[in-house]
């Protein structure tokens, strides 16, 4: 199940893939993206959207914000 695959994000117009990696924690789950070069988890939220958690010394602003966003609306397509 911690399987890695490829996450198609649709970004600025084009379709871009990421990968990651679905990782079970006890009766949750989070999904660790790679975005250019850094790791970023997603985990669910209370209303099951997902968020972003990134340590932000790591990304020094190398990841948009809108690519984050991008990204989980990817991850809750599929999962829904």
């Amino acid at each position: 199940m911690d399987e890695p695959f490829d996450l198609p994000v649709l970004f600025n117009g084009e379709e871009r893939l990421f990968p990651a990696q679905l990782q079970q924690l006890g009766y949750t789950h989070r999904i660790l993206v790679n975005v250019n070069g850094i790791d970023v988890a997603f985990e669910p939220d209370e209303e099951r959207n997902y968020r972003a958690i990134v340590d932000p010394e790591k990304t020094a602003g190398s990841v948009p914000t809108d690519l984050l966003k991008a990204i989980a609306e990817a991850i809750e397509s599929i999962v829904k």
